[in-house]
């Protein structure tokens, strides 16, 4: 099998669209491409996985132990190729001695490195910052370079020389600076690949730019590895009865992990997925999950489906088992206003969202769950005795809350929805800007499943009871 982390110097360096075309044109050539996000990030694994028919999963340091991050990568177990892309540069991260770095992970997972350079304005100094890179941290295995927005031939045949002339590391490629080939940015970074008309046709032009510009034989031979993953660890067997979960699933909610819904089936759900901006009503269904995304996008959609507002506000309010997180949090509330334009939204939750030009809250949260919170049941495999951690990324605010709202978190790092809170618990919801990781810390799929069967067993126990007084009632 091959495996490899595609890092960069620095980020911006173009290695998401490489890793993305990477891993369509390894894919046509008939290999099965696991791909790997280092990170918490979920727009860039929309791309990876739909350029390789595979789910992308994320491998970060904040968010997972070691051994969880080991568990992870080994789903690629049976895969032909792992690729991992890096986030940053490879040396970058929040840790002063680089223990949460790409190269840590590279270290971790014994991965080695294929570094993407951005060349625009380089010649004779691309030699040292190779040479450094090799030097600053010696047991990382720099097994490549590709060279990316070169200027033109020229440009290429000038750096290869000095590259084969100073440094022992081989010019795996050189792709020409095309702008056609950049991935579609807006207000938020990158467009997701759910959105972006045209994504298909996208990937399939880099995959091919990527093929003729990139010696993919030769990438092929350097990351050939003998030494297997070992397998996953199984998901216990339930018995009990499977749950419906009714998933937003479209181009307004996206930001699920492969992981975390994989817990969810594990847990013993059975995910529909839904069309926001276009189905009626929800599916048949146990529960209700919104995830992240961009509904301030789609304010027009989302406003004009009142079907489909009506019979989620009815009912949540009627005690339906709810999850939301971010953009299902604003989509629940009484509306979104953004650039000027207001659009009424479900309004189950007692507030309006009011969007900024800039971050309100960005990076990773640190929560402490309250007695408020609603899962408090503990499966085996649960620990929610300390502080989770968890990340979030919202340029919106949540105005008019009323006093006396509960909430599941006190924040002890990040902002929440208000700098100290987070998570508002009402009827048989919880609401959250806070993005959740199905990991030890808070192993949220099986918690909230857990919660989905305690709400109907209270229902049943309801009805026991109306029953047995009902001969009474006169």
């Amino acid at each position: 099998m091959h495996r490899f982390l595609i890092s960069a110097a620095h980020k911006s360096s173009g290695k998401t669209t490489l890793s993305i075309g990477l891993a369509a044109a390894l894919r046509a050539r008939g290999l099965t491409v696991q791909p790997f996000k280092k990170g918490p990030d979920y727009i860039d694994p929309l791309w990876l996985s739909r350029a390789a028919g595979r789910g992308c999963r994320n491998l970060d340091f904040f968010l997972s132990s070691h051994e969880e991050i080991r568990q992870q990568f080994a789903q690629g177990h049976a895969a032909d190729v792992c690729l991992v892309e890096g986030n940053k540069g490879l040396y970058d991260g929040l840790a002063l001695d680089g223990g949460n770095s790409n190269a840590a992970l590279a270290r971790l997972l014994d991965l080695p490195v294929i570094l993407v350079l951005d060349a625009r304005g380089m010649t004779r100094g691309i030699a040292p910052l190779i040479l450094g890179y090799q030097a600053f941290e010696r047991d990382i295995r720099i097994v490549g370079v590709i060279l990316n927005r070169l200027g033109g031939k020229r440009h290429e045949s000038k750096l290869r020389a000095v590259i084969e002339h100073y440094t022992d590391v081989p010019v795996l490629g050189a792709v020409q600076e095309d702008a056609q080939l950049a991935l579609v940015e807006r207000h938020l970074g990158l467009m997701p690949a759910n959105e972006a008309a045209g994504a298909e046709h996208l990937i399939a032009s880099i995959a091919d730019t990527v093929a003729r510009q990139v010696d993919l034989d030769r990438l092929l031979s350097i990351t050939t590895t003998n030494v297997p993953i070992p397998a996953p660890v199984a998901a216990p067997v339930l018995d009990s009865p499977r749950l419906r979960v009714a998933i937003a699933q479209d181009a307004a909610f996206g930001f699920y992990y492969t992981d975390d819904l994989d817990a969810l089936r594990a847990a013993g759900a059975d995910l529909l997925p839904f069309d926001a901006l276009k189905d009626a009503q929800l599916p048949a269904c146990d529960a209700l999950l919104i995830g992240g995304g961009f509904p301030e996008s789609f304010l027009d959609e989302l406003a004009a489906n009142t079907a489909l507002r009506s019979d989620i506000r009815q009912k949540v309010a009627a005690g339906l088992p709810t999850y939301v997180e971010c953009g299902g949090l604003m989509y629940l509330a009484q509306s979104i206003a953004w650039q000027g334009n207001t659009r009424p939204m479900v309004g189950v939750i007692p507030g309006e969202i009011i969007m900024h030009p800039k971050p309100v809250g960005r990076g990773y949260v640190i929560l402490a769950p309250t007695d408020a919170h609603p899962w408090q049941c503990r499966p085996a495999s649960a620990d929610f005795s300390g502080p989770l951690h968890a990340h979030e990324f919202h340029y919106s605010e949540l105005r008019g809350l009323p006093a006396d709202t509960q909430f599941a978190y006190k924040v002890e790092r990040g902002h929440g929805i208000d700098g100290k809170n987070d998570g508002i618990v009402l009827h048989n919801m919880l609401a959250s800007y806070t993005h959740l990781r199905g990991v030890a810390r808070s192993n949220w799929p099986a918690r909230f499943i857990e919660f989905v069967r305690q709400c109907q067993a209270q229902s049943r126990r309801n009805v026991d009871h109306v029953e047995e007084i009902a001969p009474c009632l006169p």
